[in-house]
Parts: structure tokens; C-alpha cells; sequence
């Protein structure tokens, strides 16, 4: 079982990203996702340095995945898409099905992402046969799911599960972020970058609820598969995915680290709590509310 680092989810300083992937090429980390996938708006880093960053990352002997935007709402984006796709260097995640239909249609192979929604085995099948080489389990399917799917995989199709981060739960034309400070979409000042773990959005009852990052909805609790890990490999899942946080990230891929290496999770479970901002959850996984946390 590998472990990978999806893509920054967040609007960052340029100099924060690139400090990031320097420390990313001597970790343990096998597989790196690069891209902008929440709003094509967010250009502190461009797609020629995204390949750059990739060069530096594969010579330090990681693989190199480079994501594309969940959400194209304009044509400006539709080319920004397939340029990405024409890299000629890096296999694309398709976080969006019609990034699926132009690598189908070039002939290349492909990672789907989280969103695109893989729910049963007709539709697994069918993207294989379209070049599908790994598949992100969608967030909000269980380990059940999961056993059904991998009971009939496609010979050459790797999974990876979501195994840590803020929970990606819907995406909008709208960007609440903006509207949040009342400012228009189109004058957003790019208020995401002061935010870089998201903004908290509590309920009135004052609970944790939720987070705004531009035009992506998150949980405000962080998703954890640790505690889940030897059910992870024994259903035969390939790839367990960190999203990188603000702070400790590195921290929390040791954790991981240690566990995909014979460590018993159990008693790193506290710690693991400690370097994440709002508390715990991994109820999808059990079949139960998403905010829950069940431990085995």
C-alpha cells in the first residue's frame, strides 16, 4: 500500500506552495497530485509551474499526477483543461467527467478523483475500457461500497481511498467565500488566500460545522482513515491519500508512515487528533453520518 498527497485545496501563497513541495520531495509520500482543482481564478501558480514543480518532484523519485479543476463553468477553463491534458509529461487526475471524455478521446490514460462520482461496478468497468488506471473512492461511500467494488475491479485498475483531510462535500457556481465578506464573485478580491485552511462556518448553536473555500463546501471536522487502515488492505485498496492542511501535514503523513509500516494506529490516534484544526470524523466509512467517528 502507497501513500499520496492530493492536491492543495486551498489558495496559498505562492512561496508557501513551493516551500511545501520542496519539503514534500524528502518525505515518504510515493505519489503527488499538482493543480489548481477548486477556481480557475487562483493563478499565483500556473500550469508551466505546476510541470516545473513535477520535474523536481520526479527526480526525487515520486509519481507525478497533475489534477485538473472539479468545476468548469467557461470556455477559458475548457482550454486551460485540455492544455493540461496535452502536458505530454504527467499522467491528469479527471476531477470533472469532461476531462474523462477528452483524455478518452485522446487516448490516454487517467486518474479519476473523488468527484467524479464511481458508485457501482457498470460504471467502473466502463471507464477502464476508456483508460482508466486508478480511481479515487468517492467520499461519501462506505467500506461496504468499497467491498463490492473491489470484488469485481478491472484487471489494471488501482484504488485509492480518501484517507485524510477536510471532507470535499459540494461545489458551486457561487462562491460563498466571497459572499460570505459581501463581495461579488467577479470582485472577490481573492479573499480565499486569507483563509488557508478555509473558512469556519458555525451553526448558531455555535458548532463547527462546515467550511468555505471559494466554490467548494467542506466539512469542518477532518476525515481520518487511519484507524482503518488494515481493513483498507485487506479489501486490497493501492493508494491511501493525505490532504495537505495549512499545518502538520508533514507530521500527519509520518503518522501514516508509520502505520502502513506495522505500527498499531490505536495508540497514534490521540496525536493524530492533536495536529488537526477542528476535531475528528470518518462516519462515511462506518455507514453512518459523515461528522460521526467511529474506531475499530
Amino acid at each position: 500500500m502507497r501513500l499520496s498527497v492530493g492536491p492543495i485545496s486551498y489558495y496559498w501563497e505562492r512561496n508557501r506552495v513551493l516551500d511545501f513541495y520542496e519539503q514534500l520531495a524528502s518525505s515518504p509520500v510515493d505519489i503527488v497530485y499538482l493543480g489548481e482543482v477548486i477556481c480557475a481564478k487562483r493563478r499565483l501558480i500556473r500550469l508551466d509551474d505546476w510541470l516545473e514543480i513535477g520535474e523536481r518532484l520526479e527526480q526525487a523519485g515520486k509519481e507525478v499526477v497533475l489534477s485538473t479543476l472539479t468545476l468548469l463553468e467557461a470556455a477559458s477553463d475548457v482550454a486551460a483543461l485540455k492544455k493540461a491534458c496535452l502536458n505530454g509529461r504527467f499522467t491528469v487526475e479527471a476531477n470533472d467527467i469532461s476531462a474523462v471524455q477528452f483524455l478518452a478521446a485522446e487516448g490516454l490514460e487517467f486518474v479519476t478523483g473523488p468527484s467524479v462520482n464511481i458508485y457501482n461496478q457498470r460504471t467502473l468497468g466502463l471507464l477502464a475500457g476508456k483508460g482508466l488506471r486508478r480511481w479515487v473512492l468517492p467520499v461519501e461511500l462506505g467500506l461496504e461500497a468499497l467491498r463490492d467494488l473491489q470484488s469485481t475491479r478491472p484487471d489494471g485498475v488501482e484504488t485509492e481511498v480518501f484517507a485524510l483531510g477536510r471532507l470535499p462535500l459540494a461545489y458551486s457556481a457561487r462562491c460563498y467565500t466571497a459572499r460570505s465578506l459581501n463581495l461579488p464573485k467577479d470582485d472577490c478580491q481573492f479573499r480565499c488566500i486569507d483563509y488557508p485552511d478555509g473558512r469556519l462556518l458555525k451553526t448558531r448553536e455555535g458548532e463547527e460545522f462546515l467550511v468555505l473555500n471559494g466554490v467548494q463546501t467542506q466539512s469542518a471536522r477532518t476525515h481520518e482513515a487511519l484507524s482503518r487502515v488494515a481493513d483498507l488492505r485487506a479489501m486490497g485498496v493501492d493508494v491511501l491519500r493525505v490532504s495537505p492542511q495549512a499545518e502538520n501535514t508533514f507530521s500527519i503523513i509520518g503518522l501514516f508512515d508509520r502505520v502502513l509500516h506495522g505500527s498499531d494506529p490505536e495508540p497514534l490516534m490521540p496525536g493524530l487528533a492533536q495536529l488537526l484544526p477542528t476535531g475528528v470524523c470518518n462516519g462515511y466509512l462506518a455507514g453512518e453520518a459523515g461528522m460521526q467517528h467511529e474506531v475499530r
